[in-house]
């Protein structure tokens, strides 16, 4: 099995970063403490432009580990997992845009 990266391309309107960055570590601070958590990195565009500013990536032992996070949030359009944590990018509060995506390692 490989390990599985979470990554988040976030759209952080001006004036929204602390928001941005407060909550980012509202979710890390849950992450750490599940089964098959590995690391979580955050990323700040070094030149800015219109749309993507942030990218925040948080990599999973494995698929099935990434699942017993999400699991229920798969189900419903807020994203609620059986904790009431909002995943799949959907904990950022408006306007912050996020548009998630889950990659496995190839080579």
């Amino acid at each position: 099995m490989s390990q599985i990266s979470a990554i988040n391309c976030i759209e952080v309107p001006d004036g929204y970063e602390e928001i941005a960055i407060e909550t980012r570590e509202l979710y890390v601070t849950y992450f750490k403490k599940q089964p098959g958590f590995v690391s979580s990195t955050f990323y700040r565009a070094s030149v800015q432009n219109d749309k993507i500013n942030y990218i925040n990536i948080v990599v999973w032992k494995d698929r099935e580990s990434y699942d017993a996070v999400v699991n229920k949030g798969y189900e419903n359009q807020d994203g609620l997992n059986s904790d009431g944590m909002r995943v799949l990018g959907k904990g950022f509060p408006a306007p912050i845009k996020v548009h998630p995506g889950v990659f496995e390692i190839i080579g």
